[in-house]
């Protein structure tokens, strides 16, 4: 069988005798030790302008994976990944065309850096090679792969939204990203709504066909799209949770809670998240449920994110003031009714503490998919399980509709589905965790890597235009 090749922004380094972070690195890192290949993308290294491209490539080996890095320059790192990545396509993506910035400077070096990423692969890529690109950091390495002469199977995941047309037309590049993008064979997507998007994209603004099962026939090309939800390695995170049940830091934090009952939410420092909204629902709370005073607390967990990035820093200042405010209002000498903790933490860490936490509040204003609220779902005991409440506009909720589902734009009702978890019986708890748990068995990380790479070894049936 030939080789897989799979490209990303960034590589997660192999560390031996260390479980692989959730989601993308755990899926690539799984199919790669099975079947052997290549993992290509930036180091997370940045150099002076005066080291001109081509910069060296570095190669790190373990077993049958290979894995190769770059560095990026100070004007690449600004243009492609600063700039146009995060700066034009995250907000646009996660319908936040407000906050967004658009250079035709930062698209030239978004394209820039994709065709360095082509120039690096080529280098090791045989014919017979199978390419399966990642996110929307590489939405152009298709075309540039193309125009250095491949004819290999090259695939996308999407892992953020795709979104509406209406909205991606706010990107003045809009048309050569989408051209670019159709140079792929295979697109796959988190839910059915994102890949309509896509599609309706083809269809109205590219003059399109639509033919069977998600094949689209556009400029001479056949495009397969697909819905493939990421999931969890359901079972390794509750042996996680268990495993750490007991640790120094568990029985501290029991300890402080001193039988309160914990709401948990983990998220990035993004404004995506909406977390100045999820503050401002559990404030809400606390005015309208005075018996739940002294008997919960609220621990947000904000990972810091692109702190160079200006609305990052904006969102991160307006977080500690409110959490401050929160904290002033309600507090007692005893209960500080909001945690807000502005670090990361290691996932053996998270595991045992989203087991302890009697909610999940996970409640951003977009997502592609969102792993926390699967990891929270995983952690939990089954025979006493904790309640997930969801932004309906996450991935996640098309699956995991057992969830409380909340419109996160609506304090009033997140309040009302807070207050509706804490007080829910144990029965009931145990049916959603169960539904819940069931649909997560069915698509687990295996079979989103499994189906995807199937689906980009095999052609299209439909495989030339009419």
């Amino acid at each position: 069988m030939s080789r897989l090749i799979v490209v990303s922004n960034r590589v997660a380094p192999i560390t031996e005798g260390e479980p692989t972070a959730g989601g993308l690195a755990a899926g690539v890192m799984d199919a790669l030790r099975q079947k052997g290949g290549r993992w290509f993308g930036w180091s997370g290294q940045v150099v002076p302008d005066m080291v001109t491209p081509p910069l060296p490539v570095v190669e790190q080996r373990s077993g049958p994976i290979s894995l190769y890095t770059t560095d990026l320059n100070q004007r690449d790192y600004d243009t492609y990944y600063r700039g146009f990545a995060n700066g034009t396509l995250w907000p646009v993506f996660h319908y936040q065309a407000e906050l967004a910035r658009f250079d035709w400077v930062d698209f030239e070096g978004y394209r820039r850096v994709n065709g360095r990423f082509a120039e690096a692969i080529g280098a090791f890529m045989t014919p017979e090679d199978v390419v399966w690109v990642h996110d929307y950091h590489l939405l152009c390495l298709a075309e540039a792969l193309r125009e250095r002469g491949a004819r290999n199977r090259i695939g996308l995941f999407l892992h953020t939204p795709f979104p509406a047309p209406a909205v991606m037309m706010n990107v003045p590049a809009h048309a050569e990203l989408l051209a670019a993008m159709c140079q792929y064979d295979l697109i796959g997507f988190q839910t059915e709504s994102d890949r309509l998007a896509f599609a309706d994209y083809v269809l109205r603004e590219m003059g399109g066909e639509a033919r069977a099962d998600g094949v689209l026939a556009v400029a001479g090309r056949i495009i397969r799209t697909g819905v493939y939800p990421i999931g969890v390695h359901v079972d390794m995170l509750r042996a996680e949770a268990e495993a750490a049940a007991d640790s120094p830091q568990m029985q501290a934090l029991r300890a402080s809670l001193n039988g309160r009952a914990l709401v948990m939410s983990v998220d990035r420092l993004d404004y995506s998240k909406g977390l100045p909204q999820r503050f401002a629902a559990y404030e809400r709370f606390l005015a309208e449920n005075a018996g739940w005073h002294r008997q919960v607390e609220f621990a947000q967990i904000a990972v810091p994110s692109r702190s160079d990035v200006h609305a990052y820093q904006e969102i991160r200042r307006q977080l500690e003031g409110e959490a401050g405010r929160i904290n002033g209002r309600f507090a007692e000498l005893d209960w500080t009714p909001l945690r807000y903790l502005n670090r990361s933490f290691a996932r053996r860490d998270l595991m045992p503490l989203y087991a302890a936490a009697a909610v999940g509040l996970v409640t951003p204003l977009r997502d592609g998919m969102n792993l926390v609220a699967k990891e929270f779902i995983a952690a939990q005991d089954p025979e006493d399980p904790g309640v997930l409440v969801l932004s309906r506009f996450a991935g996640a909720a098309r699956e995991l509709d057992a969830a409380l589902l909340v419109n996160p734009h609506d304090e009033r009702a997140m309040a009302a589905a807070l207050a509706r978890a804490l007080a829910m019986p144990l029965q009931e708890r145990r049916e959603r965790h169960g539904a819940m748990m069931a649909v997560m068995r069915r698509n687990s990380l295996e079979r989103w890597r499994d189906r995807f790479e199937q689906d980009l070894r095999t052609p299209a049936a439909l495989d030339s235009v009419a």
